[in-house]
C-alpha cells in the first residue's frame, strides 16, 4: 500500500457502519455496528456520539482498550484498527458535535446526561485487500 492515509481514508469515508469493539468485564470482546464517525482526524482519531447508559460507555470506563473495523463489501476490503477510547463528557465537546438531528437520539438536547462523544485513538491497524493483510 503507497498511501495508508489516503487509502485508509477513502475506504473509511465510504462506509454507512462502523463495527467497534470493547472487552467485557471477563475479558472477552463485545462488537458493535455504530453510526458512521461524526469526525475522523486523518487514520488515527474517530469521534463517535452514542448514550452515555449504553453497555459500551461502561465497559470503555472500566477497560479504555478497542477495536475499529470498517469493511468495503463491494470489492471484500476491510480495515481494523486497534487502541484506545475516551470516554467525552464534558459540555464543550457535547457542544462542539451536536447536530440537530441528534434528537432522536437525545430527547433533552446538547445537554441530554444521556449523550456523550467516544474519542478512539488508534495505535496501529490491518488491512485487507486482494486476499491479502498487511500491518501499518
Amino acid at each position: 500500500m503507497r498511501d495508508p492515509e489516503k487509502t485508509i481514508g477513502n475506504l473509511i469515508s465510504k462506509q454507512g457502519v462502523a463495527f467497534m469493539s470493547s472487552v467485557d468485564k471477563n475479558g472477552f470482546p463485545n462488537t458493535k455496528a455504530m453510526l458512521p464517525p461524526c469526525k475522523t482526524e486523518g487514520i488515527k482519531i474517530f469521534y463517535f456520539h452514542t448514550n452515555t447508559s449504553s453497555m459500551r460507555v461502561s465497559q470503555f470506563l472500566e477497560n479504555p482498550k478497542s477495536c475499529l473495523y470498517f469493511c468495503d463489501r463491494r470489492f471484500f476490503r476491510g480495515v481494523m484498527l486497534v487502541g484506545t477510547v475516551e470516554v467525552l463528557q464534558d459540555s464543550e465537546t457535547k457542544k462542539t458535535f451536536w447536530k440537530d438531528d441528534y434528537t432522536m437520539y437525545y430527547p433533552q438536547g446538547v445537554s441530554d446526561p444521556d449523550y456523550c462523544i467516544l474519542r478512539f485513538t488508534a495505535q496501529h491497524g490491518r488491512f485487507y485487500s486482494n486476499f491479502k493483510s498487511e500491518n501499518f
